[in-house]
């Protein structure tokens, strides 16, 4: 479930563009880009997990999800207004 959520998450974010733009560059090690990336990757999940089992020993896990969740929902409606405003 968590490989299928994260999966699914990074697919086409700024981070995935970011090591396409790497790899388009000539001369650039592919395997190398893949390596960095990955590595990125694994270290910023790394500092997500111990985080939150530090934070989730001042806060419950159901807080998280119920602050997590309002978070996506602001964020995606601050997207959506600077969107219509651009109209």
């Amino acid at each position: 479930m968590t490989f299928a959520t994260v999966f699914a998450a990074e697919l086409g974010d700024e981070t995935q563009l970011a090591a396409l733009l790497f790899a388009t560059e000539t001369g650039t090690s592919k395997l190398g880009v893949f390596l960095a990336a990955s590595a990125a990757l694994v270290l910023s999940s790394l500092l997500a997990v111990v985080a939150g089992d530090q934070i989730a020993r001042f806060v419950s896990p159901s807080t998280l999800k119920i602050v997590a969740g309002l978070g996506f929902i602001a964020i995606g409606t601050w997207v959506l207004i600077g969107v219509r405003t651009e109209l």
